[in-house]
């Protein structure tokens, strides 16, 4: 899961133009927006190989990237 969160925290950078540590806030802080989180989500399924239910989508659930890799590994 660590090549995981790195790939993330790439993501991140790509999209938001900032570095941010696995615990910092994404969508609370704003940094991302629905866009980018619908974005990013994408380069995750894509990354994995598999998709992400509807109901483990929610602001909750990838308002950090320690949180997201919490909620990939319930797929």
């Amino acid at each position: 899961m660590e090549e995981l969160k790195l790939f993330i925290q790439e993501e991140i950078v790509k999209m938001a133009f900032k570095k941010v540590n696995f615990d910092d806030a994404l969508i609370t802080s704003k940094l991302l927006d629905s866009i980018t989180v619908v974005e990013l989500l994408v380069a995750i399924e894509e990354k994995i190989g598999k998709q992400i239910p509807q109901y483990l989508i929610n602001d909750d659930n990838f308002d950090s990237i320690n949180k997201i890799i919490e909620t990939v590994k319930k797929v």
